[in-house]
């Protein structure tokens, strides 16, 4: 939940039956809200409300996960499901998920990887950049 942009097609893919559940830590609540608000829809806010068994859990049910690069990402890949993991301070090259539907997206800015959780220039342009019109078509139609 650490990407607070939704793809503008969210209400298309909500009148089409999908539901897209949000998962994350505590500390990811605010940032869970603010998404769920903003994309409207069939959306299921579960930020800092499941275990890692559930949310492992419902991940084996997803047709699709979207995450940052992360633990639930690779578990996801591991899981055999359609996984777009998004890359920004880590490196993919390095950390990939190993899965042959695992897509990443990653801009390879020259700040990029730096490793570090906090941007350091300020701008954590490397997430930023990823547009929910580079996610959207790697959803499949709605």
């Amino acid at each position: 939940a650490r990407s607070e942009s939704c793809s503008p097609r969210s209400p298309d893919r909500a009148r089409a039956g999908w539901v897209v559940w949000i998962l994350g830590s505590p500390g990811d609540a605010a940032a869970g809200l603010r998404i769920a608000a903003a994309a409207g829809g069939r959306i299921v806010d579960l930020t800092g409300r499941t275990t890692l068994a559930q949310a492992v859990a419902l991940l084996s049910l997803a047709e699709t996960v979207v995450a940052n690069d992360s633990g639930l990402a690779h578990v996801a890949a591991a899981l055999g499901r359609r996984t777009i993991a998004l890359f920004g301070a880590s490196d993919p090259h390095a950390t990939a998920p190993q899965s042959d539907r695992a897509t990443v997206l990653w801009q390879g800015l020259p700040c990029s990887p730096c490793h570090r959780r906090r941007c350091p220039l300020g701008h954590h342009a490397c997430l930023r950049g990823i547009r929910p019109e580079a996610v959207a078509p790697l959803l499949g139609a709605p």
